[in-house]
C-alpha cells in the first residue's frame, strides 16, 4: 500500500475541521481500490477511542458491500500477539487499597503532611503515577537520582516515600500499563527482524501517551505501516515549526505532540502529507485559528502575518459568540440553539469539559423532552443505587438520626421487592410521628411503639431487625465492612419479603453489583478501616465509575467530552464553557512530585493537558457551523476567558479592517441567542402587575371562631390575632423540623422537668447537689446532645443558687405541679385552660402561683397588657377551676426569670386586680366573637423584626406595619 511513498517514515495527517473518520475511510479506500478485494481484510486499522472505532466502521460500511478491515483500540490490552499468555495486570482497585495501607501509616507517623479523609485521593495520585512511569518507561532508579537540595523539605519527605513504595509495587505484576508497555516494546524488537506483511495504520491519536507514541514512531517506520495524524496544522509556516523545535514554546501548544513525533522520526514537519484531499469546511478559519494560537514568544507576528490573512469575514461567518452574564443563561441560550437544531434537522454536538454546565443544559433541554445523546453518562456515585450505598455507609459510621433514617426509607430502592405502597405509607406516618415528637434519634422502643400506634408491627420489627445496632467506632478488616455493607442494603432493599428487590437491576444497579463484587474480590488486601474512612473510602471508590442508562435520545443532539472533538460528524459544533480554569482546565496538583522533579524525571507535564485541550479546541473551532459560549461571571466572581478564545478576540479586535466588524458580527449574533434565552425565561419569572395584598385581618363565622384558647395563647391572641386564626380556626400548625436541635424550647422543657422533679422530691441535706444530680439525670434522658448537655448543666448550676434562695425561702407547702384546670363562662359562651407550673399553699390558706422562665421575666407593665398568664390563673384559681385546688384566695404570681440574670417578678393579687382582670379577658373575648371583628396580622408584636410562623401565609413583605388592617370576611356559615 505505501511502496510507492520514498519517506522513511510515512507520516499523513487530516487538517482540522475535516470528518477525521469518514476522510480516513476514504483515503483508505483510494488506496485499496487497485488491490484485490481480500486486501481490506488484511488492514489492521489501529484507533484512539471506541467513538472513533464506531465511526470509522460506519464510514467503511457506507461506501458499499466489501470486507472490513480489523478495527481496533490502540489501547486494547490484548492487542498483540501472545498477550494472553502473559500474567494478568495487577488490578487498579488491588494497587490502589495497598498503597492507601502505606499512605496510612505514613500520616500516623506524619500527621501534618495532609488529613486523614485524603488517604485514598492520595492513593490514586500516587498509583497514577506509578501508572505513568511504567507507561513512560522511567526506571525507579530516575526517582531514586534525583536531586532535592533545591527543593525544600516536603518535596524530599515525598520522595523518600515514593521510593519506599515504589520497592512494594516492583514486588508485585506490573500495572495494565506497564504490561501494555512490554507488550509493545516486544512487538517493535520483532518488527525489526520480521515486518508485517500486512499495512498497519495508527490513525487519530495524538502520541500524548508515551506507550502510544512508540507505537506510533514503529508503525510509522514499517514498510506497509502509516500513521494518520488528526488536525494537523498545515498552515502554520515553517519559521513557527523551528520555533517550536528550538523549544521557544511550552507544551501547552496545540501542535506540540505532533512535533515531538516528527523529531523522534526524524521527519520535517513539511514532509507530513495529506491522507486524503477532503476540503476543509472553513479554511479561511483554520489559517486565523492558526494565526491565533501562535507561540506566545512569537505573537508579534500578528502584526507582521495578521493584515494579510483573506477571507476573515468569510471565515467567521460560521462563528457565534455567546458571552452570557450567567451560567444558567448560557445554559438556556445553548438549549434553545440546540432546539433549534433539532427541529432544522441539523446534527448538532455540545462540546465541553463542564459536567455542571451539560446537567443545566440537559435539563433545560426537557422541556421540550429533548434528551441528548451525553457520552459521558454520569457518576455510579449519582445513581440511584450509588446513593443507596453510600446511605447505608453512612449509617455505619454514626448513629442513626430521623433525617438518615427517612432519607434511607424513601430511597426508590428500599422496600423495591414489593409492597412498597405501604411502606411509603408507614414511612409517611412516621415522618409526622418523628416530627410531632421531636425525637432525634428513633431507637428500637420509639419504633416499635410506633407500630403498635400505627398498626404495622410487622413493618415496624422489620426495620429494628434490619437497621444497625450503634456503630461501633472501632477498625475492623474492610472485607467485614464490605460484608456488613452488603448484607444490610441486601435486606432494605428486599424488605421483608427477602431477595434484593430492585438493586441490582437496570443499568446502574448492574454496574453498582459488578463494582461492590470486585470490591469484594479484593478486600482482603485492603487493611483495617474504621466506619468513617470506610465511608470516605466507598464515596470515592464508587465516583470512579461511569453508568450509561438506556434511554430514549434524540438521535442528532448530542453532547460530546473534549476528546469526541476529534470525532467530527456534527452540522453545528457549540464549544462550551470557555473560560479560564474550566476549558482548559487547570493543571491537576500533583502532592508528590513538583514540576521541576517531574521534568528532571522526564515525565509528563502539567502543560501536556494544555497543549491536548488546545489541540481539541484547534480541531472543534473548524466545523462548518460553531458557537464560542461562555459565562462574563460565575456564582462567586467575574470569570477570565479562555486564553485560546482571548486570542481570537484579541486578533480580530486589533485587524480594523476586516477584523472588528467580523467580531462585532459574532457577537450580535450570539446576542440574539441570548436575547431570545432572557425572553423565554422572562414568559416564566415575570409577575403580572397586580394590587400589593392588604394588611390581612380575616373575620371567619363566628361558629367556626375558637371557644377554647390555653392561657398561653392569649398573648398571641393579643399581640398576633393573626397566629390565633390560623392555628385554631384554620387548624395549621407548624411542623417541626425534621432533625431536631438543642434550642429554646426544649431547653425550656427540660429546666422545667428537672423543678418539677424536685420540688416533688424529698429535700436532702445539701440542696444544690440534690437539684444538679435531678439536672443530670434528666439531661441525659432527654437531651441526646452531648455537648448540649454539657452547656446546659452549666446554665443550670449558675441559675441553681437563684432557684433554691427562693424555694427554701417559700413559706407553707407546695400544693400543686403540672396539673390542669378549665374555666367555663357563659358570656361569653368561652373555655380557658391552663397548667400551671406550681401552687404554693401559704399558712393562711392563701396560694402563690409560680411560673419558671429561661429568660427574663416580664415587667409589670408587659403582665398588665400582654402578658397576662399568671393573671389568668390567677382569676382561674379564685373561680375554682382547679379541681385540686377548689376556692381559693389568691395571694401573689410569681414570674421566676432563671436566665443569665436570676430574677423574680412577684405581683401581689387583690379582688381588685382579680375583678380588673377577668373584665378585660371577658371583653377581649366577646370582642372577637363579634361577627364583624377580624383577625389582623402583627398586630402588636413585641419586637418589629420578630418573626411569626405565619407571616408566609398573611404575605407579610408585600404589606408593611404602617398598613392598616382590611377585615377580610372568610369563610361560609353553612360550611361550619
Amino acid at each position: 500500500m505505501f511502496n510507492d511513498d520514498p519517506r522513511h517514515a510515512h507520516l499523513f495527517a487530516l487538517p482540522a475541521g475535516v470528518d477525521f473518520p469518514r476522510a480516513l475511510a476514504d483515503g483508505l479506500q483510494a488506496r485499496l481500490t487497485p488491490l484485490s478485494p481480500e486486501a481490506r481484510a488484511r488492514v489492521t486499522l489501529l484507533v484512539n477511542s471506541a467513538r472513533m472505532r464506531t465511526r470509522v466502521r460506519e464510514a467503511l460500511v457506507a461506501q458499499g458491500p466489501g470486507l472490513l478491515p480489523r478495527i481496533r483500540l490502540i489501547s486494547a490490552p490484548l492487542l498483540f500477539e501472545g498477550a494472553s499468555l502473559l500474567p494478568p495486570p495487577m488490578p487498579p482497585l488491588r494497587r490502589r487499597l495497598e498503597l492507601a495501607q502505606l499512605i496510612d501509616k505514613l500520616l500516623c507517623s506524619a500527621p501534618d503532611l495532609a488529613p486523614r479523609s485524603a488517604i485514598y485521593d492520595l492513593a490514586d495520585s500516587l498509583a497514577r503515577l506509578f501508572a505513568e512511569m511504567q507507561a513512560e518507561g522511567v526506571p525507579p532508579q530516575v526517582l531514586r537520582d534525583l536531586d532535592v537540595s533545591r527543593h525544600s523539605g516536603h518535596w524530599a519527605r515525598s520522595l523518600a516515600f515514593i521510593n519506599l513504595a515504589e520497592q512494594v509495587v516492583q514486588a508485585d505484576v506490573p500495572d495494565a500499563e506497564g504490561r501494555i508497555r512490554a507488550q509493545a516494546e516486544a512487538l517493535i524488537a520483532h518488527w525489526q527482524t520480521h515486518p508485517p506483511a500486512d499495512p498497519v495504520i495508527i490513525a487519530g491519536s495524538t502520541g500524548s501517551r508515551g506507550t502510544t507514541a512508540l507505537l506510533m514512531q514503529a508503525v510509522a517506520k514499517l514498510p506497509q505501516g502509516a500513521v494518520v495524524l488528526p488536525g494537523f496544522d498545515f498552515d502554520m509556516p515553517a519559521a513557527t515549526w523551528d520555533d517550536l523545535a528550538k523549544g521557544a514554546a511550552p507544551e501547552d501548544h496545540p501542535q506540540y505532540r505532533f512535533l515531538s513525533l516528527c523529531k523522534a522520526l526524524d521527519t520535517a514537519p513539511e514532509q507530513v502529507r495529506p491522507w486524503h484531499d477532503a476540503p476543509t469546511p472553513a479554511p479561511a478559519r483554520n489559517r486565523l485559528v492558526s494565526l491565533a494560537l501562535r507561540p506566545a514568544p512569537v505573537t508579534d507576528q500578528w502584526m507582521q502575518d495578521g493584515p494579510n490573512l483573506q477571507g476573515i469575514a468569510e471565515g467567521c461567518a460560521g462563528l457565534t459568540l455567546i458571552e452570557a452574564p450567567s451560567p444558567r443563561m448560557e445554559a438556556q441560550a445553548i438549549a434553545l440553539r440546540l432546539r433549534h437544531a433539532a427541529e432544522a434537522g441539523q446534527r448538532a454536538a455540545l462540546i465541553t469539559p463542564d459536567r455542571d454546565l451539560t446537567r443545566q443544559v440537559s435539563a433545560a433541554l426537557d422541556y421540550w423532552r429533548i434528551t441528548p445523546d451525553d457520552s459521558a453518562g454520569r457518576p455510579l456515585a449519582m445513581s440511584a443505587p450509588g446513593r443507596f450505598l453510600r446511605h447505608i455507609a453512612g449509617i455505619m459510621r454514626r448513629k442513626l438520626d430521623g433525617q438518615a433514617l427517612l432519607t434511607l426509607l424513601k430511597h426508590p430502592l428500599t422496600h423495591s421487592a414489593g409492597g412498597r405502597g405501604d411502606h411509603l405509607l408507614h414511612t409517611r406516618d412516621l415522618e409526622l410521628r418523628i416530627r410531632r415528637k421531636s425525637v432525634a434519634f428513633p431507637d428500637a422502643d420509639f419504633l416499635r411503639g410506633f407500630g403498635v400506634a400505627a398498626k404495622c408491627a410487622d413493618w415496624a420489627e422489620w426495620l429494628i431487625a434490619t437497621l444497625p445496632p450503634m456503630p461501633d467506632p472501632a477498625a475492623r478488616p474492610l472485607a467485614d465492612h464490605v460484608a456488613t455493607h452488603l448484607a444490610l442494603a441486601e435486606a432494605l432493599a428486599g424488605g421483608p419479603q427477602g431477595g434484593t428487590g430492585e438493586l441490582w437491576r437496570a443499568a446502574a444497579g448492574e454496574q453498582a453489583h459488578r463494582a461492590m463484587a470486585e470490591l469484594s474480590r479484593e478486600a482482603g488486601h485492603g487493611g483495617a478501616l474504621d466506619p468513617a474512612d470506610y465511608d470516605a473510602f466507598l464515596t470515592s471508590y464508587l465516583q470512579g465509575f461511569e453508568v450509561r442508562e438506556p434511554v430514549s435520545v434524540h438521535p442528532g443532539i448530542m453532547i460530546w467530552g473534549t476528546l469526541e472533538a476529534r470525532v467530527q460528524g456534527a452540522d453545528l459544533v457549540i464549544l462550551a464553557g470557555l473560560n479560564e480554569g474550566v476549558w482548559p482546565k487547570a493543571p491537576d496538583p500533583d502532592p508528590w512530585l513538583n514540576r521541576r522533579m517531574r521534568a528532571d524525571a522526564g515525565l509528563l507535564l502539567p502543560e501536556r493537558q494544555i497543549g491536548l485541550a488546545a489541540h481539541d479546541f484547534q480541531q472543534a473551532i473548524a466545523a462548518r457551523e460553531v458557537i464560542l459560549s461562555r459565562a462574563v461571571r460565575n456564582s462567586e466572581a467575574q470569570t477570565v476567558p479562555s486564553r485560546w478564545l482571548n486570542r481570537l478576540t484579541n486578533l480580530l479586535d486589533g485587524l480594523p479592517d476586516a477584523g472588528k466588524p467580523a467580531l462585532h458580527q459574532m457577537r450580535a449574533r450570539g446576542q440574539a441567542w441570548l436575547d431570545m434565552a432572557q425572553g423565554f425565561d422572562a414568559d416564566f419569572r415575570t409577575i403580572p402587575a397586580d394590587m400589593r395584598a392588604p394588611r390581612p385581618a380575616p373575620a371567619p363565622p363566628v361558629s367556626a371562631r375558637p371557644r377554647q384558647l390555653p392561657v398561653t395563647a392569649i398573648n398571641r391572641l393579643i399581640r398576633d390575632p393573626y397566629e390565633t386564626y390560623a392555628k385554631y380556626v384554620l387548624g395549621l400548625r407548624k411542623l417541626n423540623p425534621l432533625h431536631p436541635s438543642p434550642d429554646a424550647l426544649l431547653r425550656g422543657t427540660v429546666l422545667h422537668k428537672v423543678l418539677e422533679d424536685f420540688t416533688r422530691a424529698a429535700l436532702e441535706h445539701d440542696p444544690f447537689a440534690q437539684l444538679m444530680r435531678m439536672a443530670e439525670d434528666v439531661l441525659a434522658r432527654e437531651v441526646p446532645w452531648p455537648a448540649a448537655r454539657i452547656l446546659w448543666q452549666a446554665r443550670m448550676s449558675r441559675a441553681a443558687a437563684a432557684f433554691l434562695q427562693f424555694h427554701l425561702a417559700q413559706p407553707g407547702r407546695v400544693l400543686m405541679l403540672e396539673e390542669g384546670g378549665a374555666l367555663v363562662l357563659k358570656d361569653p359562651a368561652f373555655t380557658l385552660t391552663a397548667k400551671p407550673d406550681r401552687i404554693d399553699e401559704w399558712p393562711d390558706g392563701r396560694i402563690h402561683i409560680i411560673d419558671y422562665k429561661t429568660g427574663q421575666a416580664p415587667t409589670k407593665k408587659m403582665q398588665e397588657h400582654f402578658d397576662k398568664q399568671l393573671l389568668l390563673q390567677a382569676i382561674m384559681a379564685d373561680a375554682g377551676a382547679f379541681e385540686a385546688l377548689g376556692l381559693r384566695e389568691v395571694a401573689q404570681i410569681t414570674y421566676l426569670g432563671l436566665g443569665s440574670s436570676p430574677k423574680p417578678e412577684m405581683t401581689e393579687i387583690t379582688p381588685a386586680i382579680i375583678a380588673q382582670t377577668r373584665a378585660q379577658f371577658e371583653d377581649l373575648i366577646r370582642a372577637y366573637l363579634e361577627p364583624k371583628k377580624g383577625f389582623p396580622a402583627r398586630r402588636m408584636l413585641l419586637h418589629e423584626r420578630e418573626v411569626s410562623d405565619y407571616d408566609h401565609l398573611s404575605r407579610f413583605g408585600e404589606w408593611v406595619m404602617q398598613d392598616a388592617p382590611v377585615v377580610v370576611p372568610v369563610g361560609d356559615e353553612d360550611a361550619v
